[in-house]
């Protein structure tokens, strides 16, 4: 019998560029030596990005050409570009791997994408300005930001219908849920703070304060450990779930964006917008222990593994 192959942990980055100099591509970083290794071409302004579980496939909404391409992780090659709505921006896969949710900022939407077939199943009405997405472990639900109506959107998956309309804070950005599905940490921008809901009750149980201008949410396999990134304080503000307290604040690059958390639980992985550069920080000690260069106005940022 064959030996299994070592396998590690890629990093895709979205480049977005600039508001009037729109980038089409994402980098890929090698965590061995934390380089990057490939270049895929995409849509124009990419701003986040999505892998399916299995790791063979990313997502990524491109916000000024209105579809979302999919790549494959072996090639780094687009497979297929899909149309959707006015400005899609964030994306989710479902954790059974059967849906991508993309949410349409532009035209308040969200377009559900079958992945075996990468064809829009359904237009799903929701708040003003849909931004970030998270699916409940057993993929029956996925909770939607809305920017511009300060709340979330509770959509049962199998009926494509929202349920549930969570009212959060000002400008709610991201959305990260616990492992267990029993709480879902919502980024509000310009409240400055974190709401932390409920699932059962779709009712938001406590506020917790953070730094100027939370965006970016990522969470520890364990769920002990929320990762938020303070854009205007360029800083991470990392949170205890069990206290639902700041037990840190981690300084990154400048306008940082978005975060993402490998899944050996040791390293965190931030973009910063303004400098072009990715943060690592050591989860062990909360601290940066690398910054790596070459990218053009990075936001999005996930996690796929490669092995060889």
């Amino acid at each position: 019998m064959p030996p299994t192959p070592p396998c590690h942990y890629l990093v895709y980055v979205t480049d977005a560029g600039q508001i009037t100099n729109p980038d089409n591509r994402v980098s890929v970083i090698d965590t061995a030596t934390n380089t990057i290794v490939a270049s895929i071409p995409v849509g124009s302004a990419p701003l986040e990005i999505a892998i399916t579980p299995n790791g063979v496939f990313g997502y990524v909404p491109a916000y000024f050409s209105n579809n979302v391409t999919v790549f494959s992780t072996a090639t780094n090659t687009p497979i297929a570009t899909i149309p959707v709505g006015v400005n899609p921006l964030g994306v989710a896969i479902s954790p059974n791997g059967i849906l991508a949710y993309v949410s349409n900022h532009g035209s308040n939407t969200i377009s559900v994408i079958n992945t075996a077939t990468n064809t829009v199943t359904a237009t799903i009405p929701v708040g003003l300005q849909p931004q970030g997405i998270a699916f409940t472990p057993n993929s029956a639900f996925a909770y939607v930001a809305n920017e511009n109506s300060g709340t979330v959107s509770v959509i049962n998956t199998t009926t494509n219908t929202v349920v549930a309309t969570i009212p959060v804070g000002i400008r709610p950005r991201s959305i990260v849920l616990t492992p267990n599905g029993q709480f879902a940490y919502v980024t509000n921008e310009n409240s400055n703070n974190v709401s932390v809901i409920n699932t059962v009750t779709n009712t938001v149980i406590t506020t917790i304060p953070v730094g100027t201008g939370p965006v970016g949410t990522a969470i520890t396999p364990n769920g002990t450990l929320v990762y938020i990134v303070n854009k205007g304080s360029n800083t991470v503000s990392v949170i205890n779930t069990i206290t639902n307290m700041v037990i840190a604040t981690i300084p990154v690059g400048l306008s940082p964006d978005q975060v993402t958390v490998l899944p050996n639980g040791k390293f965190a992985y931030v973009t910063n917008q303004a400098d072009n550069t990715v943060s690592v920080v050591k989860i062990a000690t909360n601290t940066v222990i690398a910054t790596l260069p070459g990218f053009n106005g990075p936001t999005g940022i996930e996690t796929g593994t490669i092995c060889y």
